[in-house]
């Protein structure tokens, strides 16, 4: 029975054991209706709210599942590879829909997810073995191994990271524009991609590594991720603004307002993947408490930064650059804010008050189709958005959001 139902029949049951003994007043019934009313209408409340995000949640994935064959909304410039289940931007959302799947123990997705993967027989992208963009799909695969046993979901995934385990990277984590190439016909940005030097990539692959070492038992996967994870972040964390560098290009840049540029999406990747690792970690491991806080200073650097209308902006420190909503960068970031507020993490009000904002934001930028729009397209730095934007990624983020806000208890 639902705790709040259940306390709202208390006011009843001791309205009728007391009536053994002496008639209430008129008073007392007045008191005792208003009380139990209060309570009826607060469990009233609350299952419309968990029903509001389901119905929101289900709608966008249902019509994200449904236009995968026809991408037509998205620029051609990036339209190609958003077709391929293999490349990062469709493989970003079926980490939210796994989510959104298991805690609502959904089969549909769950077959949906299984068949998808098999058509693509568990690979990876290989052109760029070492580039975390291509070892996004393998969460994915992962998480199928989890939830059904099906070792075959992990193997390709296991081959190509013992190649990397025995020939590590070298490289260091500077990005330099000028070393932008294309090798066997697939791009990298800057001579750093070998390794996680930029911030993207922190929840493109670590939680990959994490989760073959927790399905194989073989630890080796971790240790290697879990040290280049804080490689990284040790690099393009900045203490004094609680935020995320998108990668040193970004260090001193200023924009032309004169101030800091901090990319709304680049810390949502971020800040999501450090709940999903913490979640995914063994109990006990030695670098939880580090992730943790982590995960608090990052945290209190976002908050600050919300906007009236619930959206985070699409430059963090710069609201003006881009004044429009931004729901990747919002999916995100409310996603990670619910889950330090559901696990216990985050327990002031401010913070369930930037939560229930954050959320109600992304309410109105989801259609009654399901359609999610306000998302900025693919890039690596605040770009304007338009309200017919969408991406795949950013009904992920969605879906993220709607798996701890449909626990939420206020």
């Amino acid at each position: 029975m639902n705790k709040k139902f259940k306390l709202a029949l208390i006011p009843f049951a001791v309205s009728i054991l007391l009536s053994g003994c002496s008639e209430p007043s008129t008073t007392d019934k007045m008191v005792n209706k208003v009380e139990a009313d209060a309570q009826s209408v607060k469990g009233f409340d609350k299952g419309l709210e968990v029903n509001s995000v389901t119905n929101i949640a289900n709608s966008a994935a249902d019509w994200q599942i449904s236009h995968l064959d026809d991408l037509s909304y998205i620029p051609e410039s990036h339209r190609a590879k958003s077709e391929n289940p293999k490349f990062w931007i469709q493989a970003s959302f079926y980490i939210g829909l796994t989510r959104w799947a298991e805690t609502t123990d959904n089969k549909d997705y769950l077959r949906f997810i299984q068949e998808m993967a098999k058509e693509q027989n568990y690979e990876l992208l290989l052109d760029r073995p070492y580039h975390a963009d291509d070892h996004t799909i393998g969460q994915t695969y992962l998480w199928l191994t989890e939830q059904t046993g099906n070792k075959e979901a992990y193997k390709p995934t296991q081959e190509l990271f013992d190649k990397i385990l025995a020939n590590p990277p070298k490289v260091g984590l500077e990005m330099l524009d000028e070393t932008s190439t294309t090798q066997n016909g697939a791009h990298f940005e800057g001579n750093c991609q070998d390794r996680w030097c930029w911030a993207d990539a922190l929840y493109m692959a670590p939680r990959t590594w994490l989760k073959l070492s927790n399905v194989t038992g073989d630890s080796k996967y971790f240790e290697y991720a879990d040290k280049e994870f804080w490689a990284s972040a040790d690099y393009l964390f900045s203490d004094k603004y609680g935020l995320f560098f998108r990668d040193s290009r970004y260090f001193d840049m200023k924009n032309e307002n004169g101030n800091p540029v901090f990319w709304g999406r680049g810390n949502g990747w971020v800040f999501a993947a450090i709940p999903l690792i913490i979640d995914d970690l063994p109990e006990g491991h030695p670098s939880r408490e580090r992730y943790i806080e982590l995960y608090k200073k990052n945290a209190a650097g976002l908050m600050k930064l919300q906007r009236e209308n619930g959206y985070w902006p699409a430059s963090l420190m710069d609201p003006d650059i881009v004044k429009t909503p931004e729901v990747s960068a919002t999916g995100f970031i409310t996603f990670g804010l619910a889950w330090g507020v559901n696990n216990g993490i985050l327990t002031d009000e401010k913070s369930k008050e930037i939560v229930k904002k954050g959320w109600h934001a992304i309410e109105e930028a989801v259609e009654p189709s399901g359609r999610v729009n306000w998302v900025q397209h693919v890039g690596k730095s605040p770009d304007p958005v338009k309200k017919t934007d969408s991406q795949l990624y950013g009904v992920g983020a969605v879906l993220l959001a709607a798996s701890e806000m449909v626990k939420w208890e206020d």
